[in-house]
């Protein structure tokens, strides 16, 4: 497939490089000269200086041959006439960013009624859909439903007193026997080479669990507080919760924290801002001052808060700010002889971090590239008919998959023995009826089965054909 990505910021760059390691031929599309020369020569795609709404530009682009074009830039109106001129131009799907409600309008939508496959994407609302989802399972890195929520696919970090650590997969899949409840699809731990980089497995024979692996767990809904208690990871939801900035995504998250009884407060720099959230949330706390300020942070409360959630722009001070709530917690669990610890959350920008934010202890954190690729991919996918469901990971480099199984599949009938599927990919769950089954080597597949696989980026296409 031949795709057009304008904007190459953090949405854009991540969208351009996960479909071209499909496969997909890619042209990446950015205005500013100075963000142009940083990426050049990083992806591998074309990456061109200029405006995507200039036609001769898309020319050079290639619209003519274009099947798909995202228009992800931080400015609506410049996506929506992206969008409009690729149209125009004969691409047959288009996928807009649109932030402001002013812009969902249903004027704005007649635009696009005409044209079947057409996706709208709001990276402020899929951050604050990912928060809310860990919020009911502190600790978790990750948490994905799928097959109407049958399947759940829960990632999270072993801790040294998870029952889980030590444990062979061998071991633990002798306890399962016969009707399993879980499967552990993927294991990212530190390279026996490199220690300062990990690897992501789809471990095929015996492995033995260790304290610091990262999991990603698939399991049926009905299983997830005994998955959580193995993982170590079972805590109470929060009660109060702190969120540092009051922008888009925090006054949406907060407005369903107040929905479901938690206490919520706001730190907002900005003084027109903090007033206009005090007039949206009049349940909420509104502070007033820098997420970094010591003063400020205590004023707030921070040591006895549930949930620290950091959601500034500024990825220095999410981090600052979380690594504080955490000492300042440590100190009150121990002058109080409490067992009761903090949970932070910080969006993150600039990925690099990712090991800073682990080695002291931020319990987890979200990208908006990755929340908003999850949609994208899902889209893409969809073109083949079979995938219902896409989800990536900021950890590994994996895909988890729900294929819908059609008439024609070459595995109708048939066993994941009998299939052989490559190294890359394994099946965790077939959903037959509503009611979900861990896959086995035994497991058969039927025509409207729904089925979870994870996989590697190189192996994708080849299950997905399988599907079909």
């Amino acid at each position: 497939m031949r795709i057009i990505v304008v904007g190459a910021g953090e949405v854009g760059t991540y969208i351009a490089d996960r479909l071209s390691r499909q496969e997909h031929d890619i042209a990446l599309i950015e205005l500013n000269p100075e963000r142009f020369r940083e990426i050049d020569g990083e992806l591998d795609v074309l990456v061109i200086n200029g405006s995507g709404t200039d036609s001769a530009l898309l020319d050079k682009a290639g619209i003519s041959e274009t099947d798909l074009l995202v228009a992800a830039t931080n400015k609506d109106e410049i996506n929506l006439f992206c969008a409009l001129l690729a149209r125009q131009a004969g691409v047959s799907k288009t996928i807009v960013r649109v932030e402001s409600k002013k812009l969902r309008s249903k004027e704005v939508e007649a635009l696009f009624e005409k044209f079947d496959d057409h996706l709208v994407i709001d990276p402020d609302q899929e951050v604050a859909d990912s928060v809310l989802r860990l919020m009911e399972y502190p600790g978790a890195m990750d948490l994905a439903r799928m097959a109407d929520d049958e399947v759940v696919i829960i990632g999270a970090r072993l801790p040294a007193h998870a029952p889980l650590v030590g444990v062979s997969l061998q071991a633990l899949g002798r306890e399962l026997d016969p009707d399993w409840d879980f499967i552990v699809g993927t294991i990212t731990r530190k390279a026996e080479t490199d220690d300062s980089e990990e690897v992501t497995i789809v471990p095929r024979h015996d492995e033995i669990l260790k304290e610091g692996d990262l999991l990603r767990v698939i399991c049926k809904n009905r299983a997830l507080h005994d998955v959580t208690s193995r993982l170590g990871i079972a805590k109470d939801v929060p009660r109060r919760a702190l969120l540092l900035g009051g922008g888009r995504t925090a006054e949406m998250i907060a407005e369903s924290l107040l929905y479901r009884g938690v206490d919520v407060a706001i730190i907002e720099k900005k003084h027109e801002r903090a007033l206009e959230l005090s007039e949206n949330l009049a349940k909420a706390l509104i502070y007033e001052g820098d997420v970094t300020d010591v003063e400020m942070l205590e004023e707030a409360d921070v040591a006895r808060q549930d949930l620290v959630i950091a959601l500034t722009g500024e990825d220095d001070a999410n981090v600052l700010a979380c690594l504080y709530a955490k000492s300042v917690s440590a100190q009150s669990k121990k002058t109080n002889n409490s067992e009761e610890s903090i949970e932070t959350i910080a969006v993150v920008h600039r990925l690099k971090l990712l090991d800073l934010l682990e080695t002291n202890q931020v319990d987890t954190a979200l990208s908006p590239r990755t929340a908003t690729a999850n949609s994208v991919l899902r889209f893409v996918r969809g073109d083949v008919g079979s995938v219902a469901a896409v989800e990536t990971f900021l950890h590994g480099d994996v895909e988890i998959l729900e294929f819908a199984v059609s008439d024609e599949s070459p595995c109708v009938g048939k066993s994941i023995e009998e299939m052989q599927f490559t190294k890359g990919a394994l099946i965790g769950a077939i959903v037959r009826d509503g009611k979900a089954q861990i896959g086995r080597g035994h497991s058969t597949f039927r025509a409207k089965d729904h089925v979870i696989a994870i996989a590697k980026p190189e192996s994708v296409e080849k299950l997905t054909t399988l599907f079909v």
